[in-house]
């Protein structure tokens, strides 16, 4: 329960203010129906009473009738208010609790984060801040609301009608509600956990089947994943109705126990009329306010349901959240400056193993390329070339040794600083917008169209661009529809808009024909004619291209 309460500490403190005055409404809410049952049944019996006295015409109805019409419509009105800033406050804390989730996602390894999917990590996390609106709105706020009721109604009760009859309807209530709510926690937390995790199993099925739908089709195995996804909503659906039979088999438990404490309560006040310590209509007004207490219950008894969810949701939340929550980004310091006389790129000594691995990928490995050189990593695949590459983009640290650019530890530049001295195209990149300038734009917003022309001239894909209709001609996803070389030039493309001193490519010509690939090489040349380059190259093309080769054994 310990993330559950800390999640609950982070919504509170952002949206506290709205909380308090939504909690405030729904104890309100709360208390007006059972003062609205118990005084209609007093009303109702003390009217009947005053009737069979022949004292009816004496009874003044228009009280009491008020104070209902009161109720029902205060009762309306703090639903409504308590519903609009109990939701609106939570929904702005999910908010802020969504921005620091995926802040921790981008801060993982960047080892960690390349073995994530996409589709099941955007979908779990997605699930998880669905499923944290009901520690609040369906645990929280309730339970509260229900204890300041009981204790609210006890005291009424015990002004109003007897100590015994007050003692009896609050503590037998909350006795016999408690003891079913925790069964219903505690029977809960499997099937809820199953449930989630098949809705989970049934959207990344039914995301690969659309995706690949195509590959499916040529192999012959469409039926097969159709049969996948169907298999996958049918456990879902097991184990949703084994969440709603246990909500229901806990509705009935809270059934018999209200049933239960309201004959009690009703017998009690029939032995204390008849010892004349309260009349028929307190004994009334107490067996009707025991039945108007189930309404405490109801929604915590959907949000127990749902607790190994819950559960699950807030511990893998807090995992990657910052303790603080969204905390700010830190304004980064001043970057050193560069030393133009030094090496734009310097290795020295590097050692690095991949997690798991025995043996090292490259050891004591080193290198120094001057600025404005063209240097090409040639070898075996498995050599290591494109670790050196994420070893000097950042993105992975090195066991031991050092990594300096422009004579500065790459140690030393914040985030924002190395992306701003570097670019770096590994061999697959994502083309994230909906037309060619989108996918540009992403290395620079409000791009100039006439860079973005120029800079697909010297990439070899000019025509291709003016025969889908131009730079604001719709792509699907991913730019599907453009060929794998299409794709590769376009990303590449993208990584040129940055002007950077510093540019790591991975394969750039890939997929290219010779003639294509010479092209591109030299449209690199043209667009950054003083940049320092570094491939990992497996092409003749690229390898006659650089101005020194550094063989990887």
């Amino acid at each position: 329960m310990n993330n559950i309460l800390h999640i609950l500490r982070l919504i509170w403190r952002a949206q506290r203010a709205s909380l308090i005055r939504g909690t405030a409404l729904a104890v309100a809410v709360v208390a007006m129906g059972v003062a609205l049952l118990g005084l209609s049944g007093w009303f109702i019996t003390a009217a009947g009473a005053a009737g069979l006295a022949g004292i009816g015409i004496a009874f003044n109805v228009f009280q009491p009738s008020a104070a209902v019409r009161f109720l029902a419509l205060g009762r309306t009105a703090a639903r409504y208010g308590e519903r609009l800033l109990t939701h609106d406050a939570t929904l702005k804390s999910l908010t802020d609790i969504r921005v620091g989730l995926l802040r921790g996602v981008l801060d993982l390894p960047f080892r960690r984060l390349s073995q994530l999917r996409g589709a099941e990590t955007m979908n779990r996390l997605v699930a998880d801040v669905d499923a944290l609106d009901g520690i609040a709105l369906r645990l929280f706020i309730p339970a509260v609301s229900a204890a300041v009721v009981y204790l609210g109604s006890f005291l009424m009760l015990w002004w109003l009608t007897d100590l015994v009859l007050a003692a009896w309807i609050v503590m037998s209530f909350a006795l016999g509600t408690g003891l079913v709510l925790i069964w219903t926690g505690r029977h809960a937390l499997a099937p809820s956990r199953r449930s989630e995790k098949a809705l989970q199993a049934f959207r990344i099925r039914l995301i690969d089947l659309l995706r690949a739908r195509d590959d499916l089709v040529v192999y012959g195995r469409l039926p097969d994943q159709t049969g996948a996804v169907g298999a996958a909503e049918a456990r879902l659906r097991e184990n949703l109705d084994a969440v709603d039979r246990l909500e229901r088999r806990a509705g009935l438990l809270l059934a018999l126990t209200t049933t239960f404490s309201a004959g009690v309560a009703l017998w009690l006040g029939g032995a204390l009329v008849e010892r004349g310590a309260i009349g028929p209509a307190q004994a009334a007004l107490g067996f009707f306010a025991a039945l108007a207490l189930a309404e405490t219950v109801q929604p915590l008894r959907r949000g127990l349901a749902d607790l190994g969810r819950m559960l699950d949701a807030a511990r893998r939340v807090r995992r990657l959240m910052p303790e603080n929550g969204a905390a700010p980004v830190p304004a980064a310091p001043a970057a050193p400056a560069p030393d133009e006389a030094a090496a734009a790129l310097e290795m020295t000594a590097i050692s690095y193993r991949h997690p798991g691995a025995e043996r090292p990928v490259i050891a004591d490995f080193g290198l120094s390329v001057a600025p404005g050189e063209s240097v090409a990593l040639v070898g075996a695949s498995g050599r290591g070339k494109s670790t050196v590459l994420a070893l000097a983009a950042g993105l992975i640290a090195p066991d031991r040794g050092e990594i300096h650019i422009a004579g500065r530890p790459v140690s030393d530049l914040s985030e924002s600083q190395l992306r701003a001295e570097m670019t770096y195209l590994p061999q697959r990149s994502m083309l994230l917008g909906q037309s060619f300038y989108d996918m540009l734009a992403l290395a620079r917003p409000g791009l100039d169209e006439r860079e973005a022309l120029e800079v697909l001239e010297a990439v070899a894909l000019s025509s291709t661009v003016a025969g889908r209709g131009g730079l604001h001609a719709p792509l699907s996803e991913n730019g599907a529809g453009l060929s794998g070389g299409e794709q590769r030039r376009l990303a590449l493309a993208r990584a040129l808009l940055r002007k950077p001193r510093l540019v790591l490519l991975d394969e750039p010509t890939e997929g290219l024909d010779r003639p294509t690939a010479i092209r591109v090489l030299g449209g690199i040349r043209e667009i950054l004619p003083r940049a320092t380059i570094l491939t990992a190259s497996h092409r003749k093309a690229e390898r006659d291209w650089a101005d020194r080769l550094i063989r990887m054994t």
